[in-house]
């Protein structure tokens, strides 16, 4: 069946299960290939195995590829390349492609050609099995999102283990979040009470500067506002009585210089 990658239900069956001590266990073992192997495992077992039609060997090469990609991805995140700042981090969530060499592919899939091997990728692609991007410049698949294959009994344990310390990083995380959120509430806290202290300081100066011209103006019976105003600007025609003081003081000084001289 074309759309069909997960064997797992089939190999929980009685009936099937029984085929394993029959003369069918060839079949038994073809069956648990496509289930938990590779395209490489059933090569090496083939003379011993049913020959598969060339749509078989197509859907066991799209669950290699697939196989590959979560082998590379595991690889990837034990990289001591990869590290993480956890008090910096606000989500784990590693995404990023899983990168397969076409010389990898060629080899696991026992292919001639990269024609053959782009070929088979973009049929996967179709079948939803996976999806990436063909990097033919670096000679590479990226695969983006693949699907789960079927998990043996004996990895449950390791999955397990594996979960149990993603548990731990998340609550790591989890602990550094909180941290840097009362870190920031705290500084808000503080500029928040500086911005008080701030408009209480100029509302108290404002209120100085108000009582200190009304006692101004009260001093000399005028209005406060009008004090203000004629504190800051001086009164209309005061710069012409300065000017035509002036004007009329060089006037008699050169008149009196002209008696001076007549005089003499």
């Amino acid at each position: 069946a074309p759309g069909i990658y997960v064997f797992g239900e089939l190999l929980d069956m009685p009936a099937v299960r029984e085929l394993a001590d029959s003369e069918f266990s060839p079949v038994f073992r073809l069956l648990t290939i496509f289930a938990y192997g590779t395209y490489a495992d059933y090569l090496a077992e083939a003379a011993n195995l049913p020959p598969l039609t060339e749509a078989q060997k197509n859907k066991l090469r799209h669950l290699s590829v697939v196989t590959l990609a979560a082998k590379i991805k595991v690889v990837a995140l034990f990289s001591p390349k990869f590290s993480f700042h956890w008090d910096y981090l606000m989500l784990v969530t590693v995404m990023f492609p899983q990168c397969i060499p076409y010389s990898v592919l060629l080899e696991q899939l026992q292919l001639k050609n990269v024609r053959q091997l782009e070929d088979l990728v973009i049929e996967a692609v179709y079948a939803d099995v996976l999806r990436g991007s063909l990097d033919q410049r670096n000679q590479r698949l990226e695969v983006d999102y693949s699907i789960g294959r079927d998990i043996r009994r004996e990895e449950l344990s390791t999955i397990t283990r594996t979960l149990q310390e993603w548990c731990q990083g998340c609550e790591v995380v989890l602990s550094g979040i909180e941290e840097q959120v009362s870190r920031a509430n705290q500084h808000k806290e503080q500029q928040l009470a500086l911005k008080q202290q701030i408009e209480s300081e100029v509302a108290n100066l404002k209120k100085t500067i108000k009582v200190t011209t009304a006692a101004a103006a009260a001093a000399t019976s005028q209005d406060p506002e009008q004090h203000l105003t004629e504190l800051r600007e001086p009164a209309p025609g005061t710069n012409q009585r300065q000017a035509s003081k002036k004007t009329s003081k060089a006037k008699g000084l050169r008149g009196s210089a002209k008696i001076w001289s007549k005089s003499n």
